[in-house]
């Protein structure tokens, strides 16, 4: 099945008992049951959601994956995968990667004893290095998040089966519709369904999709242990965005397209970060694993100056200066203050992070007003 016909149909049947074209939202906190165990399948709905369900079904296909889960949030999905660890266990993760990541590894999770490791995954031969017998996830997002480095999944993927451990891709700048990592090796994808699949900005979710039952049954244990699930209407509510995904994503693509090419002319601008550009280092890679190049953008200008990109992103008038991004609205972000605030400068800098730096997400107006606002606000 092409996945544009997945998009509007995948996880959802007509409602047997009305024949409603759309998943209801099942708003009941639990469910009657004829006896004691006696029950359709639904017990209490924190374990379970018909909403919920169809959408975790949905998930599943659009990754190509056996089972999917969401939650409340992107990093609580990320919170679940940790937990599959126990103190002493070591994971290698990108060293550009989204400011929450970081925040939970570094924060929550090192406090309980498991060790991170911070390297640079552009190169894929040099991942392999901090290989050790404590290892037991290597944590990778791509395009990564602010700098749109682009990561080899199956190169990656090679080496985590190499040394029996779990590789996991945050596949959230990407979509299933760009991307599919389960394809190319991975054994969990991640989303922040806030961003594409969701796709309206306004819906805040998290999902994770895997081939495994074992891994499967584990994390699906987490979830209803430690109750990190999204209620009935923001299921239905993606379960409705999840219908345009490809439709969305051929705009910000063509639209990133446009406006990235735009910023690299701008006299005012010195670089711009998007994969598309055949200077970009990963560029044959972005092009081998990757359907499109998305509508994510970074950009510097040519001196480092915080204030030079407030001023900037203070006169946007369609670009909305907002911490989020991969809605139908255009988006701009100071990742040094915002996003990636929890991030150390010097680590931010280590990766080019710099406080110019501004992330944009390009959403599906017309790409001339977008053009026009970036050159009245740059000047």
């Amino acid at each position: 099945m092409h996945f544009d016909t997945k998009a509007v149909h995948a996880g959802v049947e007509p409602d047997p008992s009305t024949g409603a074209i759309m998943t209801p939202i099942f708003q009941t906190s639990t469910y009657v049951q004829k006896s004691p165990g006696d029950h359709q399948g639904f017990e209490y709905a924190r374990s379970q959601n018909p909403t919920r369900s169809a959408l975790q079904k949905s998930i599943a296909m659009l990754e190509n994956a056996n089972y999917g889960l969401v939650f409340g949030s992107g990093v609580a999905a990320i919170d679940a995968v940790v937990k599959l660890l126990k103190p002493g266990d070591e994971v290698i993760s990108g060293n550009d990667l989204y400011g929450g990541t970081y925040r939970i590894f570094t924060k929550i999770f090192e406090g309980f004893g498991i060790k991170f490791h911070f390297v640079d995954m552009n190169d894929a031969a040099g991942v392999e290095q901090y290989v050790n017998e404590n290892t037991k996830l290597i944590w990778l997002e791509t395009p990564t998040n602010p700098m749109m480095s682009i990561i080899d999944i199956k190169a990656i993927s090679a080496i985590s089966k190499k040394h029996s451990l779990l590789l996991g891709v945050d596949n959230t700048f990407a979509s299933p519709v760009l991307q599919s990592p389960m394809e190319l090796g991975a054994d969990i994808v991640m989303h922040s369904v806030t961003k594409y699949l969701g796709g309206h900005s306004d819906v805040v979710m998290g999902a994770i999709a895997v081939n495994d039952e074992s891994l499967y049954k584990r994390l699906a244990f987490i979830q209803n242990s430690c109750g990190a699930v999204p209620g009935p209407q923001d299921c239905f509510l993606v379960l409705r965005g999840i219908k345009t995904l490809h439709l969305r994503m051929e705009r910000h693509c063509e639209n990133g397209e446009k406006v990235a090419r735009f910023l690299a002319q701008h006299p005012e601008v010195d670089k711009v970060y998007w994969p598309g550009f055949e200077s970009h280092p990963n560029h044959e890679i972005a092009k081998e694993q990757m359907k499109g190049f998305g509508g994510m953008i970074s950009f510097t200008f040519h001196e480092d100056d915080m204030q030079r990109s407030f001023k900037v992103m203070e006169k946007f008038k369609l670009f909305a200066l907002a911490e989020s991004l991969g809605g139908v609205e255009s988006m701009a972000n100071h990742p040094a203050t915002m996003t990636h605030g929890a991030i150390p400068k010097e680590e931010r800098m280590k990766v080019g992070l710099l406080d110019s730096l501004i992330r944009l997400s390009v959403g599906i107006e017309n790409a001339d007003d977008l053009i026009a606002d970036l050159e009245q606000a740059i000047g």
